[in-house]
């Protein structure tokens, strides 16, 4: 499951921490390739199960955190294990990539 997040600085670490995999997708409503990116998501999702989680977070309602995290393009992708960065990119990723970049972790 992608869930959608309007995220505070606090409760974006509390999401990050734990064990299991967190994705993270910075998006925009107005930006194409994250327009490309959302079904991407969806099939990493149902591939993946419980095994991850994935958030999206729009940037334009988020810039505080966006900047904090150094976020400069969307889409903007970052998986955190155990409350750090593991794996950031910037872009459209094939489903392929992200299941096994995450399977890396999980």
């Amino acid at each position: 499951m992608v869930v959608k997040l309007f995220a505070l600085m606090s409760s974006f670490k509390e999401l990050i921490s734990g064990d299991r995999p967190v994705l993270i997708d910075f998006y925009a409503d107005w930006c194409q390739p994250c327009k490309i990116m959302a079904p991407i998501l969806q099939e990493v999702a149902s591939n993946m199960k419980d095994e991850v989680r994935i958030i999206k977070i729009d940037v334009d309602k988020n810039p505080q955190l966006a900047n904090a995290l150094g976020i400069q393009g969307v889409p903007s992708l970052i998986i955190y294990k155990d409350g750090e960065s593991v794996w950031r990119q910037s872009g459209v990723v094939p489903s392929h990539q992200l299941v096994s970049t995450l399977k890396a972790y999980v």
